[in-house]
């Protein structure tokens, strides 16, 4: 790796003059940059393009499922149009997909904040799974504890252990080089069946009043996260969606804000540049996992204190959110604002296409599942050509300023 283009504050790349030095890294920073937010919004609606054209095969209208999906998610609660019997149901669905998009974003941030690193957390099932255990089990105890401080323990226990889960990979990766895509997955599977042996059948942690049931103890009332919107009993919106937001608040300070997040993007840029800069770079990838750890591991806490209440073995195994969250992430460019926005897609999709909410007079609900994947999978695929699409933004506006479209690019060193 060359050593010639070390990072400048904010976070932007400082080469040699002229600028010809910069490493594929920045090249490509600033290839989406040029790009602006419509690269993301293009990888979408072809996503939802590829998506429409096998709805079509499937010999219904896609118009109409899109609208379908779209009524079923909620979101049509913030059209003013919508009144009536029709804006309680809107509401009730918009509930649903706010649940679902709050530990997404949560989610979605401890794969951002790897990304920005110069890492790959595949890990966020296994930090989500590892906060959700501890979650249930502070949660299932110490019932004597005032609801506030209760709520406080479990979440701030579930956020520790996602650190620690997390912590593993990044430290693995500072002492023995370990590839943190292999450690990740490797502690997922760990944290998955760990969880499967507490509340199996038989299980240190499994349910006291139903032995033949392979599910925890439930949350006490005290520690269940309160309900501001919706009514409880239906499982209305919870406090989390505050935390997740205050949360992306807080991953955007300390990446663009802090010293800690400026060496993050210093080492994600370049690592060697970063180190003969006084960057302490093993230190750095320990941090940032066990931030994304946390991150994974708080996203577990408010589906368990918010609307799970309890961990059955079969939910373990279901679990995707982790992997989710790499899409989501992509999709929103590993920013704050992009994140949240891209998981409130995400959950709408997710929530809108759901059995309880699409009209089965339109499209099959259990189709539908599948064609969120599909279109899950799409963007994953698109998004790559991220690069493509702002390459050619870029072509354009050099066209424009009369720039030659086929000059020689700048050296690349790596």
């Amino acid at each position: 790796m060359s050593t010639d283009a070390t990072p400048a504050p904010g976070g932007a790349p400082a080469g040699p003059a002229g600028g010809g030095g910069a490493t594929v890294g920045a090249r490509l920073t600033e290839t989406l940059r040029e790009g602006g937010p419509l690269v993301p919004v293009i990888t979408v609606l072809l996503a939802f393009l590829a998506g429409g054209v096998v709805v079509a095969l499937t010999g219904h209208d896609p118009l109409a499922t899109y609208k379908a999906v779209f009524e079923g998610s909620g979101l049509n609660w913030l059209l003013p149009w919508v009144t009536g019997e029709d804006r309680d149901v809107a509401a009730t669905n918009l509930q649903q997909t706010l649940i679902i998009t709050a530990p997404l974003i949560l989610v979605s941030l401890a794969v951002g904040y790897a990304f920005r690193a110069g890492l790959f957390n595949i890990g966020g099932t296994g930090q989500y799974i590892a906060g959700s255990v501890i979650a249930v089990w502070i949660g299932s105890t110490m019932a004597g504890l005032p609801g506030w401080l209760h709520i406080v323990l479990a979440m701030v226990g579930a956020t520790l252990a996602g650190a620690v889960w997390g912590g593993i990979s990044g430290g693995l990766r500072a002492t023995t080089g370990a590839n943190e895509v292999i450690t990740t997955i490797m502690l997922n599977y760990i944290a998955r069946w760990v969880a499967i042996f507490l509340f199996g059948l038989g299980g240190p942690l499994q349910n006291s009043a139903q032995p033949d049931v392979p599910v925890s103890n439930d949350v006490v009332n005290d520690a269940k996260l309160p309900v501001f919107w919706g009514d409880p009993e239906l499982q209305g919106l919870h406090i989390g969606i505050f935390v997740a937001l205050a949360a992306a608040v807080v991953y955007w300070v300390l990446l663009n804000r802090s010293k800690k997040g400026f060496e993050a993007r210093a080492v994600g840029f370049n690592p060697e540049a970063a180190r003969y800069s006084g960057i302490a770079v093993g230190k750095t990838y320990f941090l940032v996992m066990a931030t994304c750890g946390a991150l994974a591991g708080l996203a577990g806490s408010l589906d368990v204190l918010g609307w799970q209440f309890r961990i059955a073995t079969n939910d373990v195994q279901a679990t995707e959110l982790g992997f989710l969250g790499i899409a989501v992430a992509l999709l929103g460019r590993n920013r704050a604002f992009g994140t949240c926005v891209a998981a409130l897609l995400f959950g709408a999709l997710l929530s809108g296409t759901s059995v309880r909410n699409l009209d089965p007079s339109v499209f099959p609900p259990e189709l539908a599942q599948n064609l969120t994947r599909i279109i899950q999978g799409l963007v994953v695929l698109i998004v790559s050509a991220d690069v493509l699409i702002a390459m050619v933004f870029k072509r354009v506006r050099r066209r424009r300023e009369g720039a030659p479209v086929g000059a020689a690019p700048a050296e690349v060193t790596v």
